[in-house]
C-alpha cells in the first residue's frame, strides 16, 4: 500500500522523521507540514537525525498545547523545543519551561541584548538563540551570550545566510563561553562555499569549522560566484529603497 504517512496518523500518535543523512536544501519539515501533522495527531514531530534531534516550526498554538507537546516528546530526549510561543511572552515561556523536561529555546527574531534580558533574567528559557545578522551584529551577539552565561543559560546561534555572515557567526561563537551549536542551512548546497575565497579547505567539515586566523572574517566575497547564482531578475549590489520604509511579515515570531 502506498499511503501518505500523515493520512495514517491518529490523535495521540507521535510522528518520527528519519532525517539522519537525508537532509538537503534546508528544512526537512516546514510549518505547513508540521501544522498538518499536529492537526492529525495533536502532537509535534520527533527528528531522528543526530544533531538535528530538535524541533521547530510549530505554527500558532498556546501554552497548554506547548506543554502537552513537550511532555509527549520527553522519552526521545530532544536537544530542545524551539519558538513554541512568541519570544516576547516571557511569562508563557517560564510556564512552559517549568512544566517540561525538554530544554526550551527562542530568540532568532530578537534585536539587541535589552530585549533578551527579560527572558534571561526570568530564566524563562533554557537556551537563547540569537541570529548575529539580526540581533545587532557580532559584538552585540557576544554581549547577549555573555549576559546569558552569567545567568547560567546556554546559547545556540541561528543562521540561514551566506558564508560571509556564517564566518562572522563563527567568530562570535568562539569568543563566547556558553556557545553550543551554530545553525547551518546550506550543508548540502554544492556552491554555497564558493561564494567566498581565502579558506583553506572546506569551511564545514564533519560538523566542525576551523576558525580563520587571517585578518577580518578570514574570507573575501567571490563576486563572480555570487553573480553566477543570483536569482533571476536581481543584480549584485542593487539599490534597496524598500529598506527605507517600515515593513513587517505581520507575525511576531518565526
Amino acid at each position: 500500500m502506498n499511503a501518505w504517512p500523515i493520512d495514517m496518523l491518529q490523535q495521540g500518535d507521535v510522528y518520527v522523521a528519519d532525517a539522519f543523512g537525508k537532509v538537503a536544501w534546508g528544512t526537512l519539515i516546514g510549518d505547513n507540514l508540521g501544522n498538518a501533522i499536529y492537526a492529525k495527531s495533536g502532537n509535534g514531530v520527533v527528528f531522528d537525525g543526530s544533531l538535528r534531534d530538535l524541533a521547530d516550526h510549530y505554527g500558532h498554538f498556546g501554552v497548554n498545547d506547548a506543554i502537552r507537546l513537550g511532555r509527549a516528546v520527553e522519552p526521545y530526549r530532544l536537544a530542545w523545543l524551539e519558538d513554541m510561543v512568541p519570544w516576547d511572552y516571557t511569562e508563557m515561556w517560564k510556564e512552559i519551561t517549568t512544566a517540561i523536561e525538554t530544554p526550551t529555546i527562542t530568540g532568532e527574531d530578537i534585536y539587541l541584548l535589552e530585549h533578551f534580558k527579560p527572558l534571561i533574567d526570568a530564566r524563562a528559557v533554557d537556551l537563547i538563540h540569537p541570529d548575529p545578522n539580526s540581533a545587532g551584529g557580532i559584538l552585540e551577539t557576544k554581549r547577549i551570550g555573555d549576559y546569558a552565561e552569567e545567568h547560567g543559560i546556554a546559547q545556540a546561534l541561528h543562521h540561514a545566510a551566506s558564508p560571509v555572515s556564517f564566518l562572522g557567526s563563527v567568530h562570535s561563537a568562539v569568543a563566547t563561553g556558553n556557545f553550543i551549536a551554530l545553525e547551518h542551512h546550506s550543508v548540502d548546497n554544492p556552491w554555497w562555499e564558493s561564494l567566498v575565497t581565502g579558506f583553506d579547505g572546506p569551511i564545514v567539515q564533519d560538523g566542525f569549522v576551523t576558525v580563520p586566523e587571517t585578518p577580518g572574517l578570514g574570507v573575501a566575497l567571490n563576486e563572480e560566484a555570487v553573480r553566477e547564482h543570483l536569482r533571476e531578475g536581481t543584480e549584485l549590489f542593487a539599490p534597496t529603497p524598500e529598506w527605507n520604509e517600515p515593513r513587517s511579515w505581520d507575525r511576531s515570531w518565526s
